[in-house]
């Protein structure tokens, strides 16, 4: 069998990977204590994202002809994958974030929704919050309103209704005295 074969599928796993993925971030890894590897790996898992340990010139093999081709700068030395396919902002807010405290750590660069970024581009990006945390503020911001209204509602409910009729009496009675 020739090393062609042997190294084919392996392409291919990590080629299947970034289909259709919105981001992937590049790393190196070197340094890593065994425990910091594993928190940083169950962090990625528990967001949804692929963290895949890869020959260079394999990803730069599934690279080739994608939206990720652009990796292939930031492939020297020993590389780890993240890919994430739903939120993409998650590898680069995770991998930052953990790099903070694991100074061994390194961001090589990234891709985010097709644009490829260097280390201060995917620090930039990582400080964008996840889908979720926007949704939250966005319903925090539209019960707001909503939320006041009931209140002054209530308020008025519990007076009952007297706020409601004052100012029509004294609409009334100003034009009687003139």
């Amino acid at each position: 069998m020739a090393k062609v074969e042997l190294k084919q599928p392996i392409v291919q796993a990590i080629a299947e990977d970034i289909a259709g993925a919105q981001s992937a971030v590049l790393v190196d890894y070197r340094g890593l204590t065994v425990a910091e590897d594993t928190e940083l790996r169950k962090q990625l898992r528990e967001a949804g994202v692929i963290y895949k340990v890869c020959k260079n010139t394999m990803m730069k093999r599934a690279f080739e002809g994608t939206e990720f081709a652009g990796l292939e700068e930031y492939l020297e030395g020993p590389s780890a994958l993240a890919i994430s396919k739903d939120d993409a902002t998650a590898p680069a807010r995770i991998l930052c974030k953990f790099a903070k405290d694991a100074k061994a750590l390194e961001v090589k660069g990234g891709v985010v929704e097709g644009t490829v970024y260097d280390v201060a581009g995917i620090q930039e990006l990582s400080k964008i919050p996840s889908r979720e945390e926007l949704l939250s503020k966005l319903l925090g911001s539209i019960q707001s309103p909503i939320t006041n209204f009931a209140r002054v509602i209530k308020q008025i409910a519990e007076q009952g209704g007297e706020a409601v009729e004052a100012p029509a009496e004294e609409a009334t009675e100003a034009p009687v005295e003139e």
